[in-house]
C-alpha cells in the first residue's frame, strides 16, 4: 500500500540503517544523485529500485522524482538516508492511508539526535510533510525545499528519527556551507522576483505563496538575525534542556545563518560591481 522514496548521495555509511527500518514495504526506491561510493550496491543487495539523476538542486530533484520514478503504490514515504522509520510510525502510516479522508498528504513528527541523545527541544520544525499522493505534490527552494501540497493535509501519530551528525561535524559543516551557498541564491532570486517586500503582505496576502516569501523576507530582514535564531532555539524553545548537546546545536544553527548572511552580503556586492552605472547621455556640442 505505500512505496517508500530515500535520497542518497554517498550515503554508505548510514543507508542500510534506512533500509532496515522500511523492511517492512514492498516497493523501495533509492533515488541516487550519482554516488561513488557503496551506496547503490547497497541498495541492489536489499531489493531496492535505483534511479540515478545528477542532482541540480532540492526542489527539481525531488520533482523529477515525484513525476518520473515508477511508484508501485499511490501513497509515498520519503525518507533520507540518515532517516529512520519507528514501528510505531509504520503502523500510524498504515492506519492513515487505510482512512486518508480527504487528506492528500500527512504531517509527521521528526526527532533529532546528536550521537545517541535525542534532541526533543532545540529543533527548529518537528513536523515534516513526508506521507504523500505523489501526483498532489510539489516542492520549491533550491534548498531546504518548501512542500507545496496540492490538497488538504493531516497528521499522524508517531515520528522519524534524524541523524544529522551520524558522518560527524565536519561533514555537517560541508555540506552547510554548501546549503548556505543555495540559501543566499535563494534569496537574492526571490528579491529580484518581487516588487518588493511590504511587511503587510507578510500576514494579509492572500496567496499563501506570497505570504510565505514576505515573512521569510521579514525574517532575513531581521537585525543580528544569527543571534536571534540562537535565543529563538536555545531560550524560547527549551534547548538548554537538551544538555550540552543542545547549546552544541543551537550554536551551529545559528553559524549556519550567519554564513547565510555574509554570503548574501558577497552575492549582492558582486551584483553591484557586474552591473554597469548609467552613464549620462553625452551633450552634443553646438
Amino acid at each position: 500500500m505505500i512505496s517508500v522514496l530515500i535520497l542518497t548521495k554517498n550515503e554508505e555509511r548510514d543507508l542500510r540503517g534506512c533500509l532496515e527500518s522500511v523492511a517492512w514495504a514492498d516497493d523501495i526506491h533509492v533515488y541516487d544523485s550519482h554516488s561513488t561510493d557503496r551506496t547503490v550496491e547497497i541498495a541492489q543487495a536489499s531489493g531496492a529500485h535505483v534511479t540515478q539523476r545528477p542532482f541540480d538542486n532540492w526542489s527539481a530533484h525531488l520533482n523529477w522524482g515525484l513525476a518520473n520514478i515508477p511508484f508501485k503504490h499511490s501513497w509515498v514515504l520519503h525518507l533520507d538516508a540518515d532517516e529512520r522509520a519507528t514501528p510505531e510510525l509504520a503502523a500510524s502510516i498504515q492506519q492513515a492511508v487505510q482512512n486518508p479522508g480527504n487528506n492528500i498528504a500527512f504531517r509527521i513528527a521528526r526527532r533529532d539526535f546528536w550521537g545517541t541523545q535525542p534532541l526533543k527541544h532545540v529543533v527548529t520544525s518537528p513536523f515534516n510533510i513526508r506521507l504523500f499522493r505523489p501526483e498532489k505534490m510539489q516542492y520549491g527552494r533550491l534548498v531546504n525545499p518548501v512542500s507545496l501540497p496540492l490538497g488538504p493535509v493531516g497528521d499522524i501519530a508517531g515520528y522519524f528519527e534524524h541523524y544529522p551528525f551520524s558522518k560527524g561535524i565536519t561533514h555537517w559543516l560541508a555540506r552547510h556551507n554548501s546549503y548556505s551557498s543555495l540559501e543566499a541564491r535563494q534569496i537574492a532570486e526571490d528579491r529580484s522576483a518581487t516588487q518588493g517586500f511590504r511587511m503587510s503582505q507578510a500576514f494579509l496576502a492572500r496567496d499563501r505563496n506570497v505570504r510565505r516569501f514576505h515573512q521569510k523576507e521579514l525574517f532575513y530582514r531581521l537585525p543580528a538575525r544569527p543571534l536571534l535564531k540562537f535565543l529563538l532555539l536555545y531560550v524560547c524553545k527549551g534547548g538548554f534542556l537538551d544538555g550540552r548537546e543542545g547549546l552544541a546545536y543551537a550554536v551551529l544553527q545559528s553559524l549556519y545563518e550567519y554564513m547565510i548572511v555574509l554570503k548574501t552580503v558577497e552575492l549582492n556586492r558582486q551584483v553591484s560591481e557586474i552591473t554597469p552605472a548609467r552613464n549620462p547621455r553625452p551633450s552634443v556640442a553646438s
